[in-house]
């Protein structure tokens, strides 16, 4: 068999173009169409035929996922009974390649009844859906990425991505945080790691390697062997954290200095180290151990009190990462 590959690069490439190409499309229907849902009082209602109809799916565990009520009406079924789910506060998103009315002609037809807002991707800005829309927004594109220009790839690409451009900025336009993402998605590994908290992994009590600031190098080597946890920390007289001693640092203090075995814990301490509140979400802690490229972090309270020492390892063993 002959190298597919180029194929497969015409493919990427042509609907890379088509997404790009849908930046410079971009109007004020875009904004009245986050202001129409942020408005909405009800569900995004979202619809669509064929593949229209499966992107429509995706972009409604979007809205659904980023806290933006929204459910998927088949317009057949809606036709068969499933109209009976719509309210008068929610808002109708239409998917359409062609933006021939066909099965969601009486679709259309009930919701405006009900006096719904009408929000409409369409890949045609001469077809009656974009005319008929309150909110119509071209997802047209140049052509599909299938050799007969047939097949939707780059048109079924396009109305995706413009879903996923909704959704993000109507995640900004509400502020919406990460730890409201991870109420949404409790059962997974990005939610666990956003609603965990940093005092359900630390080491606490008996195994913080706490050592005094008179401490001599033998003791702290001795403590941070005990421990295990690659550091030795010591604190202020009111409890407060008072420095750090690393493995890292324990080696190049070995290289480098010649009175090595007369250094005191207070001689080599790093002051106000890197540390994190005990409450936090335990994703803070490891977005501080990647930046500053560490593996251990001192906890504390909100006073600054050393609760405990969080390591890389107890993150990783949780297999949150």
């Amino acid at each position: 068999m002959s190298d597919l590959k180029k194929y497969a690069i015409d493919v990427i490439l042509t609907e890379a173009d088509a997404v790009r190409a849908m930046a410079d499309k971009l109007d004020e229907n875009f904004n009245k169409a986050v202001d129409a849902i942020l408005n909405c009082k009800g569900r995004v209602i979202v619809a669509g035929m064929g593949k229209s109809g499966l992107i429509g799916k995706k972009i409604t565990a979007t809205f659904n996922s980023t806290g933006i009520s929204s459910f998927f009406l088949h317009p057949a079924e809606a036709m068969h009974g499933d109209l009976g789910l719509i309210r008068d506060d929610d808002i109708m998103l239409l998917i359409s390649k062609s933006g021939r009315l066909g099965e969601m002609e009486m679709l259309i037809a009930a919701v405006r009844r009900q006096g719904l807002q009408i929000i409409a991707l369409c890949g045609n800005i001469d077809s009656e859906l974009y005319q008929r829309a309150d909110i119509p927004i071209d997802c047209s594109v140049e052509r599909e990425a299938c050799p007969n220009n047939l097949v939707p790839t780059s048109s079924s690409t396009a109305a995706l991505v413009m879903g996923d451009a909704l959704a993000v900025a109507l995640l900004h336009a509400r502020n919406f945080s990460k730890e409201e993402f991870a109420q949404f998605h409790p059962g997974g590994t990005l939610g666990s790691r956003l609603l965990k908290k940093v005092s359900e992994f630390h080491h606490t009590n008996s195994e913080i390697p706490l050592v005094k600031s008179d401490a001599s190098m033998k003791e702290m080597i001795l403590e941070m062997t005990s421990k295990r946890l690659g550091c030795v920390v010591t604190t202020e007289a009111d409890g407060k954290l008072g420095g750090i001693f690393t493995d890292g640092d324990l080696r190049r203090i070995a290289e480098n200095s010649e009175n090595f075995y007369n250094l005191k814990a207070s001689d080599v301490m790093i002051k106000n180290p890197k540390a994190v509140d005990a409450n936090s979400f335990l994703d803070v802690a490891l977005q501080l151990l990647e930046k500053h490229s560490i593996t251990q972090l001192p906890t504390v309270d909100k006073n600054g009190k050393l609760l405990g020492i969080i390591h890389l390892h107890d993150i990783l063993r949780s297999k949150l990462v």
